[in-house]
């Protein structure tokens, strides 16, 4: 393992942004692994820390086929995360809606740039991301409907879903999108926690990858074969709404299989404790997305249900 500084941008007032990149191998550019974008995205950093250790482990073991390089980058935006902000602090952009960048742009547009310089052209793209809405939901893997999408490829990380998505214009401007454009097999591996660690999603996330790279070549590692996973597209998943606000009170959990009718969540009165609204399942089918926090905004998703492909 090489560790190399892969960017560097100079602050007036703070500590310079530096950003790291781990190599492991020599060779072709066979795998790039992204952790943190977002300054909440701590367990996106957790869990590449775990790939890192791990890889550095197996490469000392002598389990790497040769001709084979791997980059791991745990976190972009760490400026963001030592003040507790999601986004870029002085303009509240975020870098993962800035690719492929523009080296003589705003800041997070000269960031993407620099970094897609060096993450581009590898084989195949891996990003721990976090879910655009806060809160608790099955690990899977998503991709862009890009034409240059590869399910099938997708299927080897052995986590239960698959979900394609097809791109909005905000989308566009994707590190997954972007690494699909320009020939990269791109896949976001989401796992089951943002601002928090999840210990049980964490290891399922590196023994994920672990096994993909196996199953490319790339790694000699025994894996167990994980799932065989069901391939959805997000018009599969039906959304839940709030119909009040107030305290949020969860009956369900993420994977668990609901029936329609089924009351999913409470919504109770903030200052008399009554029950407001009770959330029902519109369709029989898994809880894909729960929210996760304690209080609710009325019209507001709470959940995401896979619709039985029957109904």
């Amino acid at each position: 393992m090489r560790r190399e500084i892969i960017y560097q941008l100079g602050n007036t007032y703070r500590d310079d942004l530096t950003v790291y990149g781990y190599y492991f191998g020599k060779g072709e550019k066979s795998a790039c692994i992204i952790g943190s974008m977002r300054g909440n995205e701590v367990q996106q950093m957790y869990v590449c820390s775990q790939l890192v250790k791990a890889l550095k482990e197996l490469e000392q073991r002598g389990a790497f086929v040769s001709g084979n390089e791997i980059l791991v980058v745990p976190s972009v935006n760490h400026s963001s995360m030592n003040i507790g902000k999601r986004f870029w602090a002085l303009d509240n952009t975020d870098i993962n809606r800035m690719f492929p960048g523009y080296n003589q742009g705003e800041t997070t547009q000269r960031i993407a740039a620099g970094i897609f310089d060096v993450v581009q052209h590898y084989s195949y793209g891996i990003q721990f991301t976090s879910f655009y809405m806060p809160g608790d939901f099955i690990p899977h893997v998503r991709m862009m409907e890009t034409g240059f999408q590869n399910p099938s490829l997708a299927n080897l990380f052995g986590l239960p879903y698959v979900v394609i998505r097809k791109p909005r214009p905000v989308d566009t401007t994707t590190l997954n999108y972007n690494w699909q454009i320009w020939d990269t097999n791109a896949f976001s591996v989401y796992t089951n926690a943002t601002d928090k660690i999840d210990e049980t999603s964490a290891r399922q996330a590196v023994a994920s990858v672990l096994r993909f790279l196996t199953r490319m070549g790339i790694l000699r590692y025994a894996s167990h074969s994980g799932y065989i996973a069901t391939v959805l597209h997000e018009d599969d998943l039906r959304n839940v709404k709030a119909e009040a606000a107030g305290i949020y009170r969860r009956m369900v959990e993420p994977g668990q299989e609901v029936y329609k009718g089924e009351v999913l969540a409470e919504i109770l009165d903030p200052q008399e404790g009554e029950v407001r609204n009770q959330i029902v399942s519109p369709v029989g089918g898994i809880v894909f997305f729960a929210h996760a926090q304690p209080l609710v905004m009325e019209r507001s998703i709470v959940f995401k249900i896979i619709k039985r492909l029957h109904e």
